[in-house]
């Protein structure tokens, strides 16, 4: 992961689809590692420059991994949930990331 990726924007936003915070999302944070629902073709490279250039922070390290959705009824039918792409980003020392002031 050390050659640098070029994205257009849009690609950004398509790759980071939204922050994942749960329980244990907020307690990988107190060890500077956040974790982000990304598109199931999304590369680590790919969501490595997304993060930097978004979010304007120095990311070490990216570890994705895929949620398989489960089997679910809905109103008596058999149905199921759609896979889940996660990806878990740790900072740099003395980065950080908050959610509740939105995208610089």
């Amino acid at each position: 992961m050390t050659a640098t990726v070029k994205i257009s924007e849009e690609r950004m936003y398509q790759v980071i689809r939204a922050p994942h915070i749960t329980e244990k999302a907020t307690m990988l944070s107190e060890k500077n590692q956040f974790v982000f629902k990304v598109a199931p073709d999304a590369t680590k490279p790919e969501i490595k420059a997304a993060v930097e250039a978004l979010f304007k922070v120095k990311v070490t390290n990216v570890n994705t991994l895929i949620t398989k959705g489960k089997t679910k009824k809905f109103k008596g039918r058999n149905g199921v949930r759609s896979d889940l792409k996660k990806a878990f980003v740790t900072l740099a020392e003395g980065e950080s990331i908050d959610f509740t002031a939105g995208l610089a």
